[in-house]
């Protein structure tokens, strides 16, 4: 059998918008489905705009954000290497994969919400009629991708991502260039919410979308659902 191929996309955004505070992407979010998707036999190629090591959000990397799979990661010289050796998004071709995954973090809502390969990237995916996965604050990418008729990818759809209360719980909403909730909305998508920082994932058709880091498991298990089903 062959296996899944799976394609994360990383961001390459460090500066916590006009603040002297760093940002990145959320370490728990890319190493709990990364070791779902590798344990599970896939093939996993990480990715991230200007290429190289992306960019770890400090917060995630603090005593109370680790988790199992942070721990393992820690222990795990290989994953380290390949994450300070991420491919160039535009140099990649999305007929090589199954599936992609955007792990959150506060990067992306500068980066891969704008950048042209991530948009081009998506819209490919979901044409050719392969999954696209998000979580947390993953669904930013979501902003300017379009459908086969146009439209924004996401209207009409069921999705989820980080919430405008939990970004005023983190105290950012004023610093960041937009709200994940607000910006799904504006896009005509149907968004769902659970509780703040409980486990909450939304699929609707080849859209698979977490809300926060609580939900990065339940999305990775979403979208081996959705894949081995295809």
């Amino acid at each position: 059998m062959t296996p899944l191929k799976i394609l994360f996309v990383l961001t390459s955004h460090a500066q916590l918008g006009n603040t002297d505070h760093t940002t990145g992407f959320w370490l728990e979010e890319f190493t709990t489905p990364y070791y779902a998707f590798l344990d599970g036999g896939a093939e996993i190629t990480l990715a991230s705009p200007k290429g190289g090591q992306p960019p770890v959000d400090p917060r995630s990397q603090e005593e109370p954000a680790q988790t199992d799979s942070t721990r393992r990661y820690q222990d795990d010289p290989d994953l380290q290497a390949r994450l300070g050796n991420t491919h160039k998004l535009a140099e990649l071709n999305s007929a090589d994969f199954d599936a992609v995954f955007f792990p959150g973090g506060h990067g992306p809502l500068w980066d891969l919400a704008e950048d042209p390969h991530s948009i081009a990237l998506i819209e490919t995916f979901h044409h050719s009629g392969k999954p696209v996965a998000a979580v947390c604050h993953g669904p930013a990418v979501f902003k300017h991708p379009k459908g086969a008729d146009g439209d924004a990818l996401v209207k009409g759809k069921n999705v989820t991502g980080f919430s405008n209360s939990e970004e005023a719980a983190v105290e950012l909403t004023g610093i960041v260039p937009f709200l994940v909730e607000d910006m799904l909305q504006q896009q005509g998508a149907h968004y769902q919410k659970g509780e703040d920082w409980q486990s909450h994932v939304v699929v609707d058709g080849l859209l698979v979308t977490g809300q926060n880091p609580a939900s990065s498991a339940a999305t990775a298990r979403a979208l081996l659902d959705l894949l081995n089903q295809s």
